[in-house]
């Protein structure tokens, strides 16, 4: 090859390595539909304790950002026997709602909000994503569960009745097809396990006599609503990159009930061949969990398992008020704390004004990016994260003492 060749050949790679290092590191741009900057309107619920704290800190943010939503905002609180018409009219117009704890009193006392709002908007699936943030320590390295929860069936319906004094009957079931009208067995039995079903429907009945007190317990598992569940597990994983699916179940003893959800499970399984499909009992879960969280991806539930395993997990990658959640539907979400949703904190904090904003404040990023708005929530959930990273502004469940306004401040110091 000729000197001039070689020349030629050195200064095309000069110019090649100086056009490569000029490239934009900037992702491709988030191209809207015509209209989607037009402020969009949220239903936003305070609630109860230190709800009121945390969703201001959503309102502070939000107009900090100048982020294109505003709220309605209504007052409701716990001991209401229902949430007023005009909120739930609301949420309905709005599709979004915002929403700080709701108390739900404990034995007697009016029925759960909370489940209410599930009941009535159809929000079938709950999500909790539990990770480990940067700059705050835990025992586990490198969690990242988002934990799928079927909502709407099984413990969580809260019907129950005394049929004569010292008989409790709870009917842990949500609306279905049909209307149990009574219940054809003898209550002075010792002990009696019965299963009747329905296609595509099964009630787990368990008698047991202890002292003078009867209590049965029916747990229903539809057909529909498990597949509706899995569906939607396996949807979120497929779009959101995640590689595999875990069902927790109690099918070993729960052999038709579980053993229903299980089926549904591995049908729709097989529609995502590029996503490992596996099981677990729910003990050994828990157990492992707290042994090897890092095992799991996402991992979907019914109703009363995904509530105890989403509160694990959360504890374990660094606690209930650093995680965010949401509950959804075919046309409406509600986002508000992840894990122990329904927790309004204790009065001190609230005197203090020292809670956690930081699980809304990162709900509130999801809600965002629901309502297509992602920069906002990339903006939003970086400052966030950047806030723990440098551990200077922490309330006292992470270690710190600093206030609710305090977080709030840096938050919106770190907006970029």
């Amino acid at each position: 090859m000729s000197p001039r060749s070689l020349t030629l050949l050195k200064n095309l790679a000069r110019n090649s390595n100086a056009s490569s290092s000029c490239i934009q590191t900037r992702s491709v741009t988030y191209m809207p539909r015509p209209g989607d900057g037009s402020p969009r309107a949220v239903t936003l619920i305070p609630g109860d304790g230190i709800g009121p704290l945390v969703t201001n800190a959503v309102e502070q943010v939000m107009e900090a950002m100048h982020a294109p939503i505003y709220f309605e905002k209504y007052d409701v609180h716990g001991e209401m026997s229902r949430v007023p018409a005009e909120v739930m009219e609301s949420i309905r117009k709005n599709k979004v709602c915002l929403k700080g704890g709701l108390k739900t009193p404990v034995g007697g006392g009016v029925s759960s909000l909370n489940v209410q709002l599930r009941k009535e908007l159809d929000l079938f699936a709950s999500l909790v994503n539990c990770f480990n943030l940067p700059g705050l320590p835990t025992k586990h390295e490198n969690v990242d569960i988002v934990v799928i929860r079927e909502n709407t069936e099984g413990e969580y319906a809260g019907l129950e009745h005394e049929v004569v004094p010292g008989v409790v009957e709870s009917l842990k079931r949500l609306e279905i097809s049909f209307v149990i009208e009574s219940f054809d067995f003898d209550v002075t039995r010792s002990l009696e396990n019965t299963t009747r079903f329905v296609p595509g429907v099964l009630e787990s009945v368990e008698l047991r006599r202890c002292a003078h007190s009867v209590v049965e317990s029916l747990k229903v598992i539809t057909k529909f609503c498990s597949e509706r569940i899995a569906k939607y597990a396996f949807e979120y994983a497929y779009l959101n990159n995640r590689k595999k699916v875990t069902a927790v179940h109690k099918a070993n003893i729960m052999k038709l009930a579980d053993g229903l959800f299980l089926e549904s499970c591995r049908e729709v399984a097989k529609k995502y061949p590029g996503i490992t499909y596996n099981e677990i009992i729910v003990d050994n879960c828990c157990m492992q969990l707290v042994a090897k969280p890092e095992q799991f991806d996402v991992m979907v539930t019914p109703n009363l398992y995904g509530n105890l395993v989403a509160n694990t997990a959360a504890g374990i990658a660094g606690g209930t008020g650093v995680m965010p959640g949401g509950n959804v539907g075919a046309d409406h979400a509600v986002f508000e704390q992840g894990a122990s949703a329904g927790n309004v904190g204790k009065d001190k904090i609230v005197r203090e004004n020292k809670a956690n904003p930081v699980a809304l404040l990162l709900s509130s990023a999801m809600m965002l990016r629901h309502l297509q708005f992602p920069s906002f929530a990339d903006r939003l959930e970086t400052a966030v994260k950047r806030v723990i990273s440098e551990g200077n502004c922490r309330t006292k469940d992470l270690g710190g003492q600093s206030t609710t306004q305090q977080v709030v401040d840096a938050v919106i110091a770190n907006l970029e």
